[in-house]
């Protein structure tokens, strides 16, 4: 946006010293023309050296390796585009095939530069050893800070710094391990649901015939565990599929077609999207108000809970963070949107495809339920409840979970700006230079976890020394949750909600694809999902 408003102003500028000095330098009479007509030719003297010129000739990044082909104004973007399963696979594919010393280049629509960290060394350097060199994009920030609030997710430099201290307490360890009874009730609600929506209420060995549409099972499962566990409010999504908050976030996560070209558009030209007069900006703003009208009453409401000082009350993200004395009310509503869409969303893509994976794999799925159903209670038992403990005796379990956030990370990628010159594993790196950071494409490399990098395979996960690593060797080989200062700080939160609700799931219920000759591809957006996934249940016998 920046150069075309300077343009204009020269523009305007030159036309008024030029009918103020010497008219006869003027190509036209009408000033309004003139203006028009000279910012035209300084826009397109720009374009010709920012997507041509510069790139291909005077860019310092040139001479990094990257893979071959590609259009003559457009670059990779079209065959991006084109991906079945997003632009991450073919990260993936370059950071094998295209030779290189821990960076690969490409270009983007209108010969637009990105870089590709790929090696331990280059994603250290970005991630840990310089974190605050390489931001979120401004404009990304701007954007997804509609829906996302400007919190310990978008914040950056000191302010993030701040922020994430007064959060951590919140994130102990020992504080998310008193949240596994609340996700286990949680999960013993979604199958008592689902039993309820079966409409014959088939058990044992009866013929399921029940769809389940997963990801909406999914979301509303987890929005209630973030709601009840983090900000202690129960927003009964599983029982009421149609309230407010659901629906906001269904028009969303679900924005058909148009909506999908307009988050494309969105990460090459920002500040364009948020100007068009179209209904889905207008969408966003309304979703915006109800998640913002929601967080502030959680807050006032939390305020009331600290202020009559009820000693029952469990602690929560929240509270912790009311607490802390860190955060104005702006800033507390920030951090709850934030918490709202990255506590649920993320978590219900990662169920969803394991959902999908155990459909797919039904020797995995029987080999977990007789772990599940050998070690713990079973989930609609009306005194059910577990520990922390529980699930970490559970190896399979664990290593089915961690295989689904290798193979399938809920956000298969995250973008960086270089907001000073600086260097990347020796490379001059220019102010600016735009960073694509992919776990998808890292946790599926054959450099780092074999050739059988892109196979299901829990099994990598068991084994002595094995449990937490997968056998590999560095640990810029699993990104789900990066690593540094910028890592994921609910990590721990999000791995004991997705074991819960995966065990009750396995445990309870028998899985299979509704078409058995569905294929998945993935449904790109802000979090992925397997595209069109429905399952039949059959609701197995007590335990």
């Amino acid at each position: 946006m920046a150069p075309f408003t300077i343009f204009l102003a020269a523009s305007i500028a030159i036309t008024f010293f030029c009918k103020l000095y010497n008219e006869t330098y003027l190509p036209s009479r009408n000033l309004v023309m003139t203006a028009f007509e000279i910012f035209a030719v300084e826009t397109a003297a720009w374009l010709v050296w920012r997507c041509l010129l510069y790139p291909n000739l005077f860019s310092p990044l040139r001479a990094l390796p990257g893979p071959p082909g590609g259009s003559f104004l457009m670059g990779q973007s079209s065959r991006l585009r084109r991906e079945p399963n997003g632009q991450a696979e073919l990260y993936r594919v370059w950071s094998e095939q295209v030779p290189n010393d821990g960076v690969i280049r490409y270009l983007d629509m209108f010969n637009s530069e990105i870089l590709i960290p790929v090696s331990p060394k280059a994603l250290a350097e970005v991630l840990v050893q310089r974190p605050y060199e390489f931001i979120k994009p401004p404009g990304l920030v701007t954007g997804l800070g509609r829906i996302l609030g400007v919190g310990v997710f978008l914040a950056e430099g000191e302010e993030h710094k701040r922020q994430r201290k007064d959060l951590m307490p919140a994130f102990a360890f020992r504080h998310i391990k008193e949240l596994y009874p609340i996700f286990w009730s949680k999960s013993s609600e979604l199958i008592q649901a689902l039993i309820l929506h079966s409409e014959t209420g088939c058990r044992d060995n009866d013929e399921p015939n029940v769809t389940i549409d997963v990801k909406d099972w999914a979301s509303r499962a987890t929005l209630d565990i973030i709601g009840l566990a983090g900000l202690g409010r129960d927003f009964d999504s599983i029982k009421d599929p149609d309230n407010e908050l659901i629906r906001t976030y269904k028009s969303i996560f679900s924005p058909g077609r148009g909506g999908q070209i307009m988050a494309a558009l969105f990460f090459i030209a920002p500040w364009l999207v948020r100007v068009l007069p179209i209904k889905r900006n207008s969408d966003f703003e309304a979703a915006s108000q109800v998640i913002k009208k929601t967080c502030f009453s959680l807050v006032q409401q939390e305020k009331l809970n600290l202020a009559s000082k009820n000693e029952g009350a469990a602690r929560n993200i929240l509270s912790v963070a009311i607490e802390s004395g860190g955060f104005t009310d702006e800033g507390l509503v920030n951090q709850l949107m934030t918490f709202l869409i990255a506590g649920h969303e993320t978590t219900a893509s990662a169920l969803s495809f394991a959902i999908c994976m155990l459909c797919k794999y039904p020797e995995i799925q029987t080999r977990l339920r007789n772990e599940v159903r050998s070690l713990l209670p079973d989930p609609r038992s009306p005194t059910s409840s577990i520990t922390s403990n529980d699930l970490d005796s559970l190896p399979y379990l664990n290593a089915v979970c961690n295989e689904v956030l290798r193979l399938y990370s809920p956000v298969p990628i995250t973008v960086r700006v270089a907001v000073q010159d600086t260097t990347l594993v020796g490379h001059f790196i220019p102010k600016g230079t735009t960073i694509f950071i992919s776990p998808w494409a890292t946790n599926a490399n054959k450099d780092f976890w074999g050739e059988d990098a892109g196979n299901f395979n829990p099994d990598r996960w068991l084994g002595e020394g094995k449990a937490n690593t997968g056998g590999i060797e560095s640990n810029y080989a699993f990104l789900t949750f990066l690593h540094g200062p910028r890592s994921c700080i609910g990590q721990s939160f999000a791995k004991g909600e997705f074991a819960c609700l995966l065990a009750a799931w396995a445990g309870t219920l028998e899985t299979r694809f509704a078409n058995a000759d569905y294929v998945m591809t993935v449904r790109n957006g802000l979090t992925p999902r397997p595209k069109d996934l429905e399952v039949k249940v059959q609701v197995l016998g007590e335990w």
